[in-house]
């Protein structure tokens, strides 16, 4: 049976009829959870997948680091601070000397924390312990977070912490433009227009494209967001 659906699959026009017919007929049959907010949409993923996600992973996690590391290196940047650090894969790849992760979610710094146990360079918070005892860094740091903050009141509040955060330079990864996003926990926004209005001190000094834009037919490997390192 498996043999003769792998052949179904393979014919030109039939194939693609057939796979997408099977994936309609698997979401009817395994609805999304309902999305509820921002943050228990998060803290229900990192318990179930442990896990942020494509984008902290393989060659895009790659190309991220790449060019975070050259811009450290570069500025001679010795510390940094990350809003929205998720599962930690990504840093596995950084070459910060020191660092400071913050997320809403508690099993994400869960995940962490044992991660980075033998690594006394860096240093982990939940979202609410942080904002009790906030503390700067030479850079903050955005990857992949900004188009996952649905509500306003997210936004706004995100941002200003990223700005306050930040003694020389932002460094955010992120789509950046004002459109709906293509599932419930994904909305795109131009953040540069907030820049302009409420952190105009703050001025864009590079922008790098994605080495991988997106694809539709390749999601997994492939994003929308690009990078901007603003300066003041």
């Amino acid at each position: 049976m498996k043999s003769l659906r792998r052949e179904i699959g393979s014919i030109p026009i039939i194939g693609p009829a057939v796979r997408s017919l099977t994936r309609s007929i698997y979401s009817y049959l395994n609805p999304p959870a309902e999305f509820l907010s921002s943050q228990t949409y998060w803290e229900s993923r990192y318990s179930k997948t442990g896990n942020s996600g494509a984008g902290s992973y393989g060659r895009l996690a790659t190309f991220k680091a790449e060019t975070i590391n050259s811009f450290v290196a570069r500025h001679s940047i010795e510390s940094t601070i990350e809003f929205g650090c998720g599962d930690g894969n990504q840093l596995l790849l950084a070459n910060y000397p020191t660092y400071v992760g913050v997320d809403v979610s508690r099993k994400a710094i869960e995940l962490c924390r044992k991660k980075f146990e033998r690594d006394s360079s860096k240093r982990f918070a939940v979202l609410d312990d942080f904002d009790l005892s906030p503390v700067t860094a030479e850079m903050s740091l955005s990857l992949d977070v900004i188009y996952h903050l649905i509500e306003e009141h997210a936004y706004r509040d995100y941002m200003r912490r990223l700005v306050r955060a930040a003694n020389r330079f932002i460094c955010i990864y992120s789509s950046n433009v004002q459109m709906p996003g293509h599932v419930d926990h994904i909305k795109h926004r131009c953040f540069t227009d907030w820049f302009s209005v409420y952190a105009s001190d703050w001025k864009l000094i590079q922008t790098i494209r994605n080495r991988y834009p997106y694809d539709f037919e390749n999601p997994d490997e492939t994003s929308w967001a690009d990078f901007y390192f603003l300066a003041r």
